[in-house]
């Protein structure tokens, strides 16, 4: 048993998965790299990303479970919860060696993890495909920031391409700082390299580069949120449950006067 360090990509984590049996030493802990923590004994080994390898375990594991369990696999893995790594080993490790393919026996604890961290990335992504707000440039890209609790990222790009096909946009998790790029034709991962000022700020800020129109929309949002709103029917607690307060600062509905 020994401790592996990853870049904390899900290629990267596969490719450990590929070198712990490599090797025949299963890991007793997992760390990501920048934040690893000092070991009483020996060294952590470190795991280079290598798509082959992380290709084979990948092709190994949807060879043996569904789509969907594979989807939840994956999905849990982006909650980026602690120890969610380890987890994931002693299922995959349970898969390869077991052939425990179904995944769906609930009196193992891991598997009952597993289904509550793919119910909550699905909330998660739900409410992302609720909460995105759009603003324009001036040079006519629609762009729109989002801090989400778990890295759904991955996990929304084809939402918004189905919907805006015809128009390109660029959505960036300012907390994770990387985003997703559509052009007309493709989706592309960008990331952010630097910061020059606070991207929060310039999003509600009326900047040169904001197209003039765009506070039309932003006004329309209120508008339509106001035009339904019942006053006599209002009910904060609901509210707050479907539209957690974490989640207002990039609503404009929630801003009661235009920039």
């Amino acid at each position: 048993m020994i401790s592996y360090i990853y870049d904390g990509s899900f290629e990267g984590f596969l490719t450990l998965v590929f070198e712990a049996y490599e090797r025949k030493a299963y890991p007793e802990t997992i760390m990501i790299k920048g934040k690893v923590q000092p070991l009483l004994f020996g060294e952590p080994v470190e795991v280079f990303t290598d798509e082959s390898k992380s290709s084979r375990v990948w092709r190994g594991l949807i060879k043996k479970v569904s789509h969907g369990n594979a989807r939840k696999l994956y999905r849990a893995f982006l909650s980026e919860q602690s120890g969610v790594e380890m987890l994931l080993f002693r299922l995959i490790s349970d898969v390869f060696d077991r052939n425990n393919t179904k995944l769906d026996d609930f009196r193992q604890a891991e598997i009952l993890e597993l289904h509550r961290l793919d119910k909550m990335i699905g909330r998660e992504v739900h409410r992302m495909h609720a909460f995105v707000r759009f603003r324009k440039s001036k040079d006519g890209l629609y762009f729109a920031l989002i801090e989400p609790d778990f890295n759904v990222i991955p996990l929304i790009g084809s939402h918004f391409k189905k919907r805006y096909t015809d128009q390109p946009w660029l959505i960036l998790d300012i907390r994770r700082n990387y985003g997703i790029h559509y052009d007309l034709k493709e989706m592309k991962e960008v990331r952010i390299i630097e910061r020059s000022r606070g991207l929060r700020e310039l999003y509600h800020s009326t900047p040169e580069g904001i197209e003039e129109s765009d506070d039309g929309y932003q006004e329309l949002w209120r508008t339509y949120f106001n035009s339904v709103n019942i006053p006599e029917r209002k009910n904060l607690k609901l509210h707050l449950q479907h539209v957690p307060v974490r989640y207002w600062k990039y609503l404009p509905e929630k801003h009661n006067t235009s920039k």
